[in-house]
């Protein structure tokens, strides 16, 4: 018995090395349990068992952009459609093993190196299709900017590792009956380029201030020494939290030495070498250590620490009459209407302000004296990890506004920064 399965151990062996050495060698697509007819892919597994395909060429600055229309979505609708290394491993879906990523259909979640995927999109099923491509400004260095769309439309992208063999298109399947089309050089239209470009182009515009940090795309990249705790890398957007825009979030794409990178709030006038949550007008998350910190450098018990691939959440639950024309900082009359959130993967958040928390605060040298003082009404901010609540904590607003800020204090920290997670 041991013999036997050693033999086909052997087998198998050799056929995963001959499949790496073909698709080295350009020569054909790969799959397994599924059916490939032309341009069209069918599951031809007993369901216990992954369908992967995986496309002979990598996308390129020419042909950026492939799409996969769901002809049939089976009996679960498990497609994911994204893109993997070259030798990716046919066992698994795409986006479940590092360096690749993919949207599933099923649940409308991004998978990105792991098997647990965090909320995206909505679902699809059949006549939907799901696209995916590569900002053509990203073949011009490792890290790539990977978009996916929905009938045309996008839905969101992320940032990933990009090898020097490049990533290529893959589909998964996973139950009986899902069939797709696959178009491997599908063109978005002139609008929606037109569309993309100006979302490419605006990322900057979007940050205020941008201090020992470098932005690529939606991309933060620390750019300080790291020596001292004065090294901080701060980034602020352009413009503050609203009762429309309520809600911001980072990806943790690198910890760096010391994973001392920070996610809050904090008044337009900030100290840029102060980590956010250190001074006052500022309240913060810090992943290094799971505390919260809030105008003070002493920090409090808050929540779990954060890694590599943990996306860290920032809100504020406005009252239902809040306006920001009392802090004399919008020029937009929208900013003040009554606005009921949708938060897309967090719980609760349209309740946070009715709920009652019994807890003492203890007052900080006269910090917390004089953020109320000279700040506006209090709110709730609320803090997330992975879509879910982890803690709030209440805050007065400074005058103007309070605007997402995110710190970073040690050389390779790097995060992907989505400042509107919840429209569309």
């Amino acid at each position: 018995m041991d013999e036997l399965r050693l033999h086909y151990r052997f087998l198998s062996w050799r056929r995963r090395i001959r499949e790496i050495r073909e698709v080295r060698a350009g020569r054909q697509e790969r799959s397994r349990h599924i059916l490939v007819d032309g341009d069209t892919l069918s599951y031809h597994g007993d369901s216990g068992e992954v369908g992967c395909y995986v496309a002979p060429r990598p996308l390129t600055r020419d042909n950026n952009y492939f799409e996969v229309s769901i002809v049939d979505s089976g009996v679960r609708g498990t497609i994911a459609v994204g893109l993997v290394p070259q030798s990716y491993s046919l066992d698994h879906q795409p986006g479940w093993l590092p360096d690749s990523v993919a949207y599933h259909a099923d649940d409308g979640k991004l998978y990105s190196g792991r098997a647990k995927g965090r909320q995206f999109g909505t679902k699809c099923s059949s006549g939907d299709r799901i696209g995916c491509g590569i900002e053509p400004a990203s073949f011009e260095v490792r890290t790539a900017q990977v978009f996916f769309t929905k009938n045309g439309e996008r839905v969101g992208s992320t940032v990933m590792p990009r090898g020097p063999e490049g990533l290529f298109p893959a589909v998964g399947m996973h139950s009986l009956g899902e069939e797709v089309r696959l178009h491997l050089r599908a063109e978005l239209g002139t609008e929606q380029d037109e569309g993309a470009m100006m979302v490419v182009d605006s990322h900057e515009d979007e940050w205020g201030r941008l201090h020992d940090v470098r932005a690529c795309g939606t991309l933060l990249e620390y750019a300080g020494k790291g020596k001292s705790i004065v090294d901080v890398g701060l980034a602020q957007a352009r413009r503050p939290l609203s009762p429309r825009s309520h809600y911001f979030e980072v990806e943790i794409v690198d910890p760096g030495e010391k994973c001392y990178i920070a996610l809050g709030l904090a008044r337009k006038d900030y100290p840029k070498n102060r980590h956010p949550g250190w001074s006052r007008g500022s309240v913060a998350y810090h992943a290094d250590d799971g505390k919260i910190f809030h105008g003070s450098g002493v920090g409090d018990p808050f929540g779990p620490r954060c890694y590599k691939g943990d996306i860290m959440g920032c809100g504020i639950m406005f009252p239902r009459d809040y306006s920001l024309d009392s802090e004399g900082d919008s020029d937009d009359p929208s900013d003040t209407a009554e606005v009921r959130p949708k938060a897309r993967g967090v719980r609760n958040v349209t309740y946070l302000h009715q709920e009652e928390e019994e807890e003492e605060e203890e007052e900080e040298d006269d910090g917390e004296d004089t953020e109320q003082e000279h700040g506006g009404r209090k709110v709730v901010v609320f803090f997330t990890r992975n879509g879910k609540i982890i803690g709030k904590k209440e805050a007065a607003v400074p005058r103007g506004g309070y605007f997402p800020t995110v710190g970073m204090l040690s050389s390779g920290e790097k995060v992907k920064v989505d400042l509107h997670p919840l429209s569309g």
